[in-house]
């Protein structure tokens, strides 16, 4: 097959990131990129050297040339421009998450099915080699039955201005809470209960939450997220052979292990781009005929957001 040629929905933060891992990993070609407006598209095509720019995401999405399209604008837009870019008969690839709702999110998939064409949430956490090493040393029973896990992760939110406006699906729940729940329920399956509280600015977005709940295993789960508080970025999984540390999980590089009895286990995977081995799956997807991604599946991707939506009501009610 033939290298995938990229179309780039948006300027946002993390698109550079992903423009990198693409080329690094010699999985496509970057051929254009869109914006809201010419200006900003055509700056940003200089800056990424990228060929093409376009003022509007709909006139890259006519562009012949184009296989494949990775949003990346704000939550809200992610649902009206995957259905625009499947209408369109092009394969796309969504930021998490993929949309804001579970409905939103299964009409994409059913969509793409009807279309004949490839859909995939980017989750690159799923991915990543230390990742792997984790989910494998849990199935080989290393750390033996897990009964608690804890996920941090803070971050300052100055470089996204759009995080904090909910009409723009804003908040740190979306932005932060998929990559802890997706875990969980990629390594532990179903989520039987989640609740939670939060701190929110006047617009009601949270800007810090804390969740709670129980996996259908029977495991108990803590998560924490906050854009003032300085949280130590890790998750832990605790089993009753020993637990498991993950710093920064959600762009993991490598993973500690305390097995009772044993000194600790550092293994490491150090990348620049750790989102090449998303790109490097969607490749594969693509050359053997895939619509679907056999890791961040539609049933992952609406129980992420399921259970997102199920903690959103509980806080409107």
């Amino acid at each position: 097959m033939q290298q995938l040629r990229y179309g780039i929905l948006s300027t946002s933060s993390i698109a550079p990131r992903f423009i990198s891992a693409v080329r690094i990993s010699g999985a496509g070609e970057i051929v254009a990129v869109s914006s809201r407006t010419r200006q900003k598209a055509e700056e940003k095509a200089a800056q990424w050297d990228i060929p093409k720019a376009y003022g509007s995401h709909k006139e890259l999405l006519e562009d012949e040339n184009i296989d494949i399209v990775y949003i990346s604008a704000v939550n809200a837009q992610h649902y009206p421009l995957a259905k625009l870019a499947l209408q369109m008969g092009k394969h796309v690839v969504c930021e998490k998450p993929c949309t804001t709702t579970a409905v939103h999110t299964r009409e994409l998939f059913a969509l793409a099915k009807e279309k004949g064409l490839f859909l995939m949430e980017a989750e690159k956490m799923l991915f990543l080699p230390a990742i792997l090493e984790v989910q494998k040393r849990i199935q080989n029973g290393e750390l033996g039955k897990i009964h608690i896990a804890e996920l941090s992760h803070s971050f300052p939110a100055s470089y996204n201005t759009w995080l904090f406006d909910k009409s723009v699906g804003g908040g740190t729940l979306l932005s932060s809470g998929i990559y802890a729940v997706q875990l969980l329920i990629w390594l532990f399956g179903g989520i039987k209960e989640i609740q939670g509280v939060k701190s929110s600015l006047e617009g009601g977005a949270e800007w810090q939450y804390v969740l709670s709940g129980e996996m259908d295993c029977g495991m108990l789960f803590s998560i924490k997220n906050s854009t003032q508080a300085n949280l130590d970025n890790t998750a832990r999984l605790y089993g009753t052979k020993g637990h498991v540390e993950i710093p920064e999980y959600w762009k993991a590089r490598k993973a500690v292990f305390h097995i009772k009895g044993q000194e600790p286990e550092t293994v490491e995977f150090p990348c620049e781009y750790e989102l090449m081995y998303e790109a490097d799956h969607i490749y594969d997807c693509l050359r053997e005929g895939r619509l679907t991604s056999p890791v961040v599946t539609e049933e992952l991707s609406v129980a992420g957001i399921a259970a997102l939506e199920k903690v959103e009501e509980s806080w409107q009610m």
